[in-house]
């Protein structure tokens, strides 16, 4: 309890602790609220507040508060992610103040998951990388940090990807993949969490030429999108769905059907990165 902020209040008013007690209490009950941090009874403090002009909310800590903010900066940067605006995700990530104690606290273990996948979105250094995500692997694993541990695996298997050392992203990625369907999903940011690890898998597995496994990771996406009435990741998906039919050299009709689904999905979420890049893949298959 702040005490300290209701004496100076009393303090500015010129009042004394006899003069403020006055009518409400004893001033041997004021002082011992002052000096020993013995709190009155509530309606002795409403009308000491009262009498001070002071809110009776500034004598408590602002409990969660500066978390509530930290959270939802965060829920826009992973939003951020949805849309591939990845630039505004770094400027907002930059701005946190992350002052958490517990290193195991969800705050930290998210605010290391983001900074992961910037990094390696932003292409910065390998090792850099693998240090941002290690760090989330060596907390100890409880249920509810699950999902960390499986975001990790991912980032480091993108990471290795990115490198071309399929041997050891293929081995993160078979991690996130076994196991992924036991993770708990208890919010809609764990529903973007699930969506952003399925999504990277079949990107992943499109590039590694495994395209039947790659559709299948896409089409579950739509589906866990369809099945909660979510848009997340929809647009994304079948742009790359598009992206694997053009691999498959299937008619060109086909392939702008799923083009066309991609654009609209992405005009839902505003992915104005993604609508450029379908416009050009268009552009691309009505000349050939």
């Amino acid at each position: 309890m702040n005490v300290d902020c209701f004496i100076e209040a009393r303090k500015s008013k010129g009042l004394s602790q006899s003069e403020l007690a006055e009518n409400i209490c004893t001033q041997t009950t004021l002082s011992r609220f002052e000096n020993n941090g013995q709190v009155p009874n509530l309606k002795t403090l409403i009308k000491l507040c009262t009498r001070l002009d002071f809110p009776i909310g500034d004598l408590f800590p602002k409990v969660g508060l500066k978390n509530t903010e930290v959270v939802k900066k965060m829920d826009k940067i992973e939003f951020y992610f949805i849309t591939s605006e990845y630039e505004e995700a770094q400027n907002l990530l930059e701005s946190l103040k992350i002052t958490s104690e517990d290193e195991n606290s969800d705050i930290t273990l998210r605010y290391l998951y983001l900074k992961g996948f910037l990094m390696f979105f932003r292409k910065e250094e390998l090792t850099d990388i693998l240090f941002t995500f290690d760090q989330i692997l060596l907390n100890e694993t409880t249920t509810e940090k699950k999902m960390y541990q499986l975001l990790a695996y991912t980032g480091i298997g993108m990471t290795y990807a990115r490198e071309n050392d399929f041997e050891k992203s293929e081995f993160y990625f078979s991690k996130v993949i076994g196991q992924i369907y036991d993770c708990p999903t208890n919010s809609i940011e764990d529903m973007w969490r699930v969506l952003n690890m399925v999504f990277h898998a079949g990107v992943y597995y499109a590039e590694t030429n495994e395209i039947e496994i790659s559709n299948a990771l896409l089409e579950y996406a739509i589906t866990i999108c369809s099945e909660n009435h979510v848009t997340y990741y929809l647009a994304r998906a079948a742009f790359q769905l598009a992206l694997n039919s053009v691999v498959e050299k299937k008619d060109i009709p086909e392939t702008l059907e799923l083009l066309y689904d991609a654009r609209a999905y992405a005009k839902v979420n505003g992915n104005q990165v993604l609508l450029k890049k379908i416009k050009a893949l268009e552009i691309e298959l009505k000349e050939v």
